[in-house]
């Protein structure tokens, strides 16, 4: 499992690879926490590498996603979901409101 941040300058880019069960759902809720202290709210998710993503770190992502939300104030969008994963935040509900873009370079330049 690999979290990295990447700090553009329309957002930052949070880079997942490998799994992401209970006990990694903690760093993936921190990365995020991490962004949003440094008062960065538009937040891409880039998960092209995501092999398994559980309850536990689609909480995360949701909590995330609603802080950012919060006052309007900026968005998180996901690039390259695997099918796999789609397939999960389809049965979530996550799709719903979750915007998913085929790359990381349309996600980014949506904002």
């Amino acid at each position: 499992m690999t979290i990295e941040t990447k700090e553009l300058k329309r957002c930052n880019v949070i880079k997942l690879e490998g799994r992401f069960d209970s006990s990694v759902a903690p760093a993936l809720a921190e990365a995020f926490r991490e962004s949003m202290d440094d008062g960065v709210y538009r937040i891409v998710v880039d998960m092209s590498g995501v092999q398994f993503f559980s309850s536990a770190a689609i909480r995360a992502l949701l909590m995330a996603y609603k802080e950012c939300r919060r006052w309007n104030r900026g968005d998180v969008r996901l690039a390259a979901v695997p099918e796999h994963i789609a397939g999960v935040f389809d049965l979530a509900g996550i799709l719903s409101f979750v915007e998913i873009y085929p790359d990381t370079t349309f996600a980014v330049g949506s904002f």
